[in-house]
This record gives C-alpha cells, structure tokens and sequence, in this order.
C-alpha cells in the first residue's frame, strides 16, 4: 500500500511538473526557456586581443578583467542573455587569445559593434625627448604598464577658470584599485619631473608633469576644453577602460528564422524520438514498457522543469544532449529489466525479482552514467560556449534519468507488480516475442 501511494504522489508531482512547463511557456513568465544565438537570433562579435605589451603570467588577469570590462558594455547595451567568453584560438601553428560576444535578439551587427568598441583603451607613458644626428629633438614615450585595467573610477570635476575663461576648466579625476595605487606610486615616486602623458586609444590627451609622488592612487585628466567631451569621456570610462587593446576579426549575423527552424527541427527529433523509444519499450517489454514510458514523461517534465527555474540558456547543442540523456534514460530501464527477467526465470516471484534486477543493474547503471558525467564535466571546463551547452545538459539529464530510473520506475514496479507469477503475470512482465 505504501508504494502505491509513493507512486501517486509521483505520478502527480510529474502531471503538476508537466502543467508548469507548459503553462509558463505558453504564457508570458520569467520561467519560459531561454533561447541561445543560435536558436533566438542575433549577432556573434569575435575580438582579438592585443597582449604584446602584457607580461605572459598576467595575460589570463588581462583577459578576465577584459571580459567583465565588455561584460558591463553590454549590459549597458541592454542585451537579454548576453554570453562574453576568452578563449584560445590556434592561429598559424600557434594561439592567440579572443573574446567572443553573443547578443541574443540584436541582429544590427553595425549597432553592436559601435557599442562595444567605443570603450576607450588608456594608458600612462613616460615622455623623453630624443635628438638625432642633426640635433633634431623627437618626443619618446616609453610604457608604465599602467592601464586601463588599473582603474577603479572615473569622476568630472571642474578646476578654476584660467585667465580669461568663463567657465571653470573641466576635469577628470581618476581612482586606481589597490595594484593601480602601488603601481602609480612607484612611477611618479622615481621619475618625479618627468612628463607622464595619458593616451586614450593611441592618442595623447594630457601631458602632466610629475611634480611629486602620488601615493592615493588619485590623478588627473585636464586640457579638455568641452565639458560634453569630459562628461562623455567619464561615461565611457566608468563603463570600464579596456585593459588591453581589441580588433574585431568575425561578425556574424543569424537571423531568428533560422533559430525557429532548429528550434521546431529539434522539437520534432524529440518528438518522433520519444514515440519511436516509447512504442519499443512498449511492445518489447510490454507493462514494464508502459512503465518506463511513464517514468520517460516525468523525465522529461523534471528536466524541463529544472532548465527554466535555473535559467539555463538553451542551444542546438544542448537540445542534442538533452535528447541523448533520453536515450541513456532507456538504456537504464533496459538493464533493469533484463536483470528481472533473469531472476524470474531463476524462480523468484515478482517483487522480490524486481528488487533483485534493480540491485543487479544498479552498477552496470551508476558506471556507465558517471563515466558519461564525467566526460561531459570535461567538456565543459575546455572546450567553447557552444559544446558547453552541450556538456550542461546531458549533465543534468543524465543525473536525473538515473535518479528517475532507479527511484520511479522501482516504486511503479513494485506498486503493480504481484507477487505470484502466473502465466498471465509472465507474459505481462516478459519480453521479446515469446509468451
């Protein structure tokens, strides 16, 4: 009695699972599926970015704060489900590090690239002046590695008018982070007289002379002349200085009917997937079959369900591995089954036969999905976003179709199944084509 009742309850948690899919989606809610590039639309920016100029063990730092830079940028940009992501691209025998940025929904690639790019690069360079054979004097700027990537704010202020001016001369005061601060303590600490100019995107925009050593991590930015000019250089500057230099080397636009075709195309593979599995299990294993398609929907409704609470941003690939764990689902009620078969033959009566095949199977089971966990968890953590989709939902799916095989289908199992074995009960119970 009280595995009949387990399995009701069950039964109706799955219909209630089913229903929330389906309403959520069906209806406007923050719970409805949340479509990749691939499958909404939308552009695909590719940059290149520039580290001649960063040491190699501070390259992966350079590469995360660039990352949370654009990050930021397009947030601004007002982009749903944006995904910024480094990685290592092989390039003529050797590699090379980009940053890849899906915005789903823009599909004006002109737009995108204007907004992220405008993003200025900043840098502090000490200034010297060279003479050549003639006596000719060249302005040199030698680097700080003081960048961008060091800043922790930008602020407009206004100094005192000068001589003759109406208005007070514009200014933008800079904050460094803890490394920023020590770091532009040590420059102007032991060039105190020098120039120490501030380029912005290449250009020199200030040449202030070091006058004294600055230990609070605090400078600034003067001769700008338009306070629009300031006021839009603190705005892109808070959005966030690049810390390295970027080119843009791939720009792909994909537009949402191509995402509606996969996305109906991997709707229907589900769909005759699951019928084609389901009228199998059914006519070779007949009532355990039924079960198992059973135990299949409350499958699917748990996994569903889990994709839209936790948000999980859907893709091509990641439908592909969802209806994989489908398949590796089946294959647990398979071996479970068999192993039942044989304990039946072996004399047992039914219950005990089927708490014998879950004992028996459970380890062919637990190995095969943890070798397939495993491998996913390595996909994951090395490979790019698009097999990371991939990697994630088979993760998930595989995890609950082995709770489900083991926990629902058993308690199904054992709510209907008797415990004598009559002929009637044997050819329910049996499978393949004899009786």
């Amino acid at each position: 009695m009280a595995s009949r009742i387990t399995a009701l309850i069950i039964l109706l948690a799955g219909i209630f699972l089913g229903f929330f899919v389906y309403t959520t989606e069906v209806n406007p809610s923050q719970f409805q599926f949340k479509l990749g590039l691939d499958l909404a639309g939308g552009t695909l920016l590719t940059y290149k970015a520039d580290l001649t100029t960063v040491p190699e063990n501070e390259q992966d730092d350079a590469m995360q704060t660039l990352r949370d830079v654009i990050e930021r940028r397009v947030n601004v940009f007002g982009v749903s489900e944006p995904v910024v992501q480094t990685q290592t691209a092989p390039v003529d025998g050797g590699t090379e590090k980009r940053l890849t940025v899906e915005l789903p929904g823009v599909t004006d690639v002109d737009a995108a690239v204007k907004a992220l790019g405008e993003t200025p690069t900043l840098e502090f360079k000490l200034a010297s002046l060279s003479y050549d054979a003639a006596g000719t004097a060249t302005t040199t700027f030698t680097e700080t590695g003081l960048t961008g990537r060091f800043l922790e704010s930008a602020q407009l202020q206004f100094g005192p008018a000068g001589a003759g001016a109406v208005i007070a001369e514009p200014i933008v005061a800079l904050t460094f982070n803890t490394d920023g601060t020590k770091l532009f303590a040590d420059i102007t600490g032991t060039h105190v007289g020098e120039v120490l100019a501030i380029f912005l995107d290449g250009v020199p925009i200030s040449a202030p002379v070091i006058q004294v050593q600055i230990t609070d991590g605090h400078a600034v930015i003067t001769g700008i002349n338009d306070p629009e000019e300031a006021r839009n250089l603190v705005r892109n500057l808070n959005f966030g200085a690049l810390p390295v230099p970027i080119n843009l080397v791939g720009a792909e636009s994909i537009g949402p009917t191509l995402g509606a075709t996969v996305v109906n195309a991997g709707l229907m593979a589900g769909i005759w997937g699951f019928i084609i599995i389901a009228l199998f299990m059914i006519l070779w294993y007949r009532l355990p079959g039924v079960v198992a398609t059973i135990g299949l929907l409350l499958y699917a409704a748990i996994v569903l369900a889990l994709f839209k609470v936790m948000h999980i941003t859907l893709t091509a690939a990641g439908i592909a591995g969802f209806i994989l764990s489908v398949g590796m689902a089946v294959d647990a009620n398979i071996l479970i089954f068999e192993r039942m078969k044989e304990e039946v033959r072996a004399g047992k009566n039914m219950k005990d036969a089927i708490k014998e095949g879950f004992s028996r199977a459970w380890f062919s089971i637990r190995d095969g999905n943890l070798t397939a966990i495993f491998t996913a968890i390595i996909l994951f953590y090395t490979t790019t976003s698009l097999v990371k989709g991939f990697a994630l939902t088979l993760i998930l799916g595989v995890v609950i179709s082995m709770l489900t095989a083991i926990a629902v289908t058993r308690t199904f199992l054992t709510a209907i199944a008797p415990s004598a074995v009559t002929p009637k009960v044997r050819f329910l119970f049996g499978s393949g084509l004899s009786k």
